[in-house]
Order: C-alpha cells, then sequence, then structure tokens
C-alpha cells in the first residue's frame, strides 16, 4: 500500500476520533434551563465628578463620602477627591481653590518617597461602611475629580451640598456627584429674565474632550454655534452661562450635552433671583414611561419641563403617585409634547399637603421622553426651588449622603405592584450606630417614610435604599436647610448604584470541532 494511501486512511481516522468525541462531550443545549446564569459580582473602579460648588463668597460647601459595605468585594481599596482647574489638574488640592478655606480629615502633609509633594485629596475615605466629610467656603472652590477602587469602588457616593446667605441663587443648592458619561439632558433649564444657568462640564481624564451643547426651547431649537466643538483640558472643568450660547429668553429650556470625544461629567446651575436656586441634574435616558419621585408635599408651585428628542409627538397621562393611590392633577389628565419642543406645564400645589410623584405614561404609541419638575417651597421672600428630574429605579440598591437628623425626608414610590425595601442608616461622620428598618409600599403610592437614624448620630449619615421584593421602587431625598427663616431644601434622586456588574460564566465548549 502506498504511504499517500496510508495517510489519507490515518488522517480519516483521526478525523472520526475526533468528530466522535465531539459529538458526545457537546453540551445539551435542549433547554434554557440548562444555561448557567451570569454572575454578579462587584465593580473594580468608579469615578465621581462634582463641579464647582458656587462663585458666592457666602458660600458654604459640605462633602459627605461614603462607600456601602459590599458582599464579595475586594478586602483592600481607596477613593479620593482632588481638584480640577481650567487648563488642568491643580496642583494645591488641599484647600478647595485659591480663596476656598478647606477643612477635613486630611490636612496632614503627603508627599512621597522622594520628598516632592503629591497633590493632597481634599476628601480621602478610610473604609467602606464609615461616612467622611469635609467642608470649604468661599468663591473659588473649584470642581472635583474622584476615584476609587477596590472595596470603595462599588456603591461609591459623594453628596455637595451648598449654602448661601444671600444674593442669586441663595438657599441650599445639593447636587450627588456623576460618574462621566457621553450624553446628558436637562429638561428644565432657563434664560429668562431673572435665571442664571450655567453647564458645568469636566473631563476626569488625560486627554481633552470635545462635546457639543444644544438648546431646545418652545418653538425647537435655538441657533448657536457657540455651543459646537466646545473643548474641555484634561483634569479641568469649564462653566458656561447659558445666556451666552444664545440671546432667545426662554423660560422651559431643554439641554442637550453630547460629547464628540472623550467624556465629562454634567450638571446645570440654576440660579433665581427671587427663588434662590439648586442643581439640575441630567433626567433618566428618553422612555415611554417616566417617573419622577419624592415632589415635597409642602411644594407651593410645580412646573413640568418635557422633550423628546424623536421626530415624533408625545402624548402622555399625567398621574400623581399619592399616599394613598394614583390620582389625577385637575385640568391635566395628558400632556402633549411636539417633536423637538420643550413643554412647560403649570401644576400648580399639585401634591396638596401630601407625599406625591409624577407617573407619566402613553396614551398610545410609546415614544421616548426627558422630563424633570421645578419645585417652590414657601410663598413671598421665604420662597426656595429645586429640581426632580425623571429618575430610573432603585434597583439593586442606591445610597443618598450628607443627612442630617430632622432635616431629611426619605420618598418612596412604587408605580406598579407593591414593593418590599430595606432602609440602612450608617453611622455618623463623628459617631454613632447603624440602623435599619423594613417598609412596605403599596402599588400606585408614594410614601414619606420615617427612615432609620443611627444611635448616637454626631455628625451626618448616609441612606442605603435596597429593593427586598416586589416591583420596582424609585426614590428621592429631601435635605432642607439650616436657615429656619427661608424654605431652603434640596431634593437628590436615589437610582441604582451600579456597584455590581453582571459576568458571564465561561465553560468549555467542544462543539467548536464540528464547525
Amino acid at each position: 500500500m502506498k504511504r499517500t494511501t496510508l495517510s489519507l486512511i490515518a488522517c480519516a481516522t483521526a478525523l472520526a476520533a475526533v468528530t466522535g468525541f465531539a459529538m458526545v462531550s457537546a453540551p445539551d443545549t435542549s433547554g434554557a434551563a440548562t444555561a448557567t446564569p451570569a454572575a454578579r459580582l462587584p465593580v473594580e473602579r468608579t469615578s465621581l465628578l462634582c463641579p464647582a460648588p458656587s462663585t458666592s463668597d457666602l458660600a458654604e460647601t459640605a462633602y459627605t463620602s461614603f462607600t456601602p459595605v459590599t458582599e464579595g468585594a475586594e478586602e483592600k481599596g481607596s477613593a479620593g477627591l482632588t481638584t480640577a482647574e481650567p487648563g488642568g489638574a491643580a496642583e494645591d488640592g488641599g484647600d478647595g481653590g485659591d480663596g476656598g478655606k478647606s477643612e477635613g480629615k486630611d490636612d496632614k502633609d503627603d508627599k512621597d518617597d522622594k520628598g516632592d509633594e503629591k497633590e493632597k485629596p481634599v476628601l480621602e475615605p478610610e473604609k467602606p461602611g464609615e461616612p467622611v466629610a469635609g467642608k470649604t467656603s468661599g468663591s473659588e472652590a473649584p470642581a472635583l475629580i474622584g476615584t476609587a477602587e477596590g472595596s470603595h469602588a462599588p456603591g461609591w457616593t459623594v453628596q455637595q451640598s451648598t449654602e448661601v446667605a444671600a444674593g442669586t441663587g441663595r438657599g441650599l443648592q445639593g447636587v450627588n456627584c456623576a460618574a462621566p458619561d457621553t450624553e446628558f439632558w436637562f429638561p428644565g433649564a432657563s434664560t429668562s429674565s431673572g435665571r442664571t444657568d450655567y453647564v458645568h462640564l469636566t473631563n476626569p481624564d488625560d486627554s481633552a474632550a470635545v462635546v457639543d451643547i444644544e438648546l431646545y426651547g418652545k418653538d425647537g431649537a435655538l441657533k448657536s454655534t457657540v455651543g459646537e466643538g466646545v473643548t474641555v483640558p484634561p483634569h479641568a472643568s469649564e462653566a458656561l452661562l447659558l445666556s451666552t450660547l444664545s440671546d432667545v429668553e426662554e423660560t422651559d429650556l431643554t439641554v442637550h450635552v453630547g460629547v464628540r470625544s472623550g467624556r465629562v461629567g454634567a450638571a446645570v446651575q440654576a440660579l433665581d433671583d427671587k427663588t434662590g436656586g439648586d442643581w439640575l441634574t441630567a433626567a433618566a435616558d428618553p422612555a415611554g414611561e417616566l417617573v419622577l419621585p419624592g415632589i415635597p408635599k409642602d411644594a407651593t408651585a410645580v412646573r413640568l419641563v418635557l422633550f423628546t428628542p424623536g421626530g415624533t409627538d408625545a402624548d402622555l397621562k399625567v398621574r400623581l403617585a399619592s399616599p394613598s393611590g394614583p390620582i389625577t392633577p385637575a385640568g391635566h389628565e395628558t400632556v402633549h409634547v411636539k417633536a423637538g419642543m420643550t413643554t412647560g406645564v403649570d401644576l400648580g400645589e399639585v401634591t396638596r399637603g401630601e407625599a406625591g410623584s409624577l407617573v407619566l405614561t402613553p396614551t398610545g404609541q410609546s415614544v421616548p421622553v426627558v422630563a424633570a419638575v421645578r419645585v417652590v417651597r414657601g410663598k413671598g421672600g421665604e420662597q426656595e426651588s429645586a429640581f426632580v428630574p425623571a429618575s430610573d429605579p432603585v434597583g439593586a440598591r442606591a445610597t443618598a449622603a450628607d443627612n442630617r437628623a430632622k432635616r431629611t425626608t426619605l420618598s418612596l414610590v412604587a408605580p406598579g405592584k407593591d414593593a418590599k425595601v430595606k432602609v440602612t442608616a450608617s453611622a455618623g461622620t463623628e459617631g454613632g450606630t447603624t440602623a435599619t428598618k423594613t417598609y412596605t409600599v403599596k402599588g400606585g403610592t408614594t410614601q414619606d417614610v420615617d427612615a432609620p437614624v443611627p444611635a448616637g448620630l454626631k455628625g451626618t449619615y448616609a441612606l442605603t435604599v435596597e429593593t427586598v421584593s416586589g416591583g420596582p421602587v424609585h426614590a428621592s431625598r429631601t435635605l432642607t436647610g439650616s436657615d429656619e427663616d427661608v424654605a431652603s431644601f434640596t431634593v437628590q434622586t436615589l437610582p441604582d448604584d451600579r456597584g455590581t456588574v453582571s459576568v458571564p460564566r465561561a465553560d468549555e465548549d467542544l462543539s467548536v470541532l464540528q464547525r
């Protein structure tokens, strides 16, 4: 027999053996039940960006950092906030800016092995489960760039709270420092007389970011070339006055921030001559159904602002989830939103002394929409304003830092099915022990719950909300100011902290040998 024939026979025999083995060993794909679910693992790195707090010399700003304890997280880790300024990273992170005075737990010198001074973190947490706070004052406090790794990364939360005693924007301004992203929607901004609104952009990366800022009023897009191709230098922050991007005065304005290259953190600071001011954070991504959780029960004016970015008009049912169930605001059963145009609806004193959240659902075809409400408390010269944007559900877990005894209200809303949630109060920044309560929220209702307070509380503390069972829950935290003569307040929504990620399980698959 020739060598060629022998080789062919040997090759055929080997292929048959391999094919047979593959057929016998191939995994059973007859049912979905055999699939191994993906694992949920803690994230290993988190970035947060805090905008420059105020241009007022009377500003007093508090920062509070907290990371909830996460099962399965790394044993070791670190977190810290350092300063950012236009033109690059600041060299003197310890004093919160040239004109600011900073107080924190990290006032010791920080030098490397060669003796050269490193940038000292403005705030540096010690370990998960324990909040840490710092303060700064003055008009030149800069934006902050934060990074957490290892045990400090899953669910890391930083709250920036600023009290301004007088002037435009006086009152309490609060913002939950946010992760960098590439797109943001801000319905509720304004360029009307009496309003001074800035969009703050912060770049955490080593290369410049290029950003487009688009403005949409009641008649559609406002013509402007100033907002095109805005460059934000590495490790820097820029604040742009909206009235310089367009000379058109608009009561209700939607700001769209789109990033061409890189990524940024973005927030709108809305300051009013008569009703104080607050931060307007990005609304939840455009969707057909929206929930705006936790409108304060003593609101004296509520204005709903909506925008649909697509080419189709949207028609929405407007419902208020009250403590007793969903109700329809008188005269505002539905709202029509024209494509590409911002729509404002004055709902007045819609809550009427009870806890409430707005739930928007399509009357027919589902069209993606973004929305926020501007809320006013108080009357006359004691008024103050804040914003509640549409928010994603709490999901597995969400956290609000910088809570204060007798000045914190936690609102929970279950827009669909009943839900059970667990709320944990951390220890205080200066002392106290944790406390936990569990609540059941009936479907279609909003509850302002009596949130737990740490025993022996000293300082401020964090509240962590976890969904235990039932349908989705949305939440927000209202914090009131220390000045009892003014109805100062701020509201932060509590979407899922994304402290864990889904990691698919991988197994050997010998069926590839058959292909």
